[in-house]
C-alpha cells in the first residue's frame, strides 16, 4: 500500500490568500502526522509515503500516485491542491479530498503505528485538528472498556468511512 499527502504550499505556510490560520494549522497537522507515518511506514505494512507540497502552478500534480481531484467552481474545473490518494495491495485507489477526512485517515494511521511500538509515537496537533479527529471516534474510549469481569463484548464497529 502507497500513500500520497498533495498539501498546498503557500496555505502551509500561511500566506495571505491562501486559507488562513485555521487552514495552516490543519495543513500542518497533516503534514506532521505523515512524517511521523512516512518514519514508520514499515509498521503498518506500507510500501511508500509521499508528502508533496504544491505550488499555485501545480496544483494537485501527483508525485507518485496518479490520481487527482477536481471540484467545479464558477462554470471552471479546479484541481484540489490538498488531497491524500491510497494506493491498496490489489491496485485500488481511494481519494479523500475533504480536509476532515485527509486528517482523521492520517491520524487513524499514527493510531495504528503507536499501538504498534514502544514509546511515545504522537503528533501534537492544533486546537481544530485535535476536536475533528476527537469527534472521528479515533482509537480506545476509555470510559467505554468493560470491566475486568466482563466477556467479550460484540467487537468493534464498522471502521472510518463504512
Amino acid at each position: 500500500m502507497r500513500l500520497e499527502l498533495r498539501v498546498c504550499q503557500h496555505c502551509l505556510n500561511r500566506d495571505d490568500g491562501h486559507g488562513g490560520k485555521q487552514k495552516a494549522e490543519l495543513l500542518q497537522d497533516m503534514v506532521a502526522c505523515a512524517e511521523v507515518i512516512q518514519e514508520y511506514k514499515d509498521v503498518i505494512d506500507l510500501e511508500d509515503v509521499h508528502i508533496r507540497r504544491v505550488h499555485d502552478d501545480e496544483k494537485g500534480k501527483p508525485e507518485a500516485l496518479p490520481v487527482v481531484a477536481a471540484t467545479i467552481q464558477n462554470d471552471q474545473v479546479v484541481l484540489n491542491d490538498t488531497q491524500l490518494v491510497a494506493e491498496g495491495q490489489d491496485g485500488t485507489m481511494l481519494l479523500y479530498a475533504n480536509p476532515d477526512d485527509i486528517l482523521t485517515v492520517l491520524a487513524g494511521n499514527v493510531d495504528e503505528i503507536s499501538k504498534a511500538v514502544p514509546g511515545d509515537v504522537t503528533v501534537d496537533l492544533s486546537e481544530t485538528g485535535a476536536r475533528i479527529v476527537a469527534e472521528a471516534g479515533l482509537g480506545a474510549d476509555p470510559d467505554d472498556q468493560p470491566g475486568p469481569d466482563a466477556g467479550p463484548g460484540p467487537g468493534p464497529g464498522p471502521g472510518p468511512g463504512q
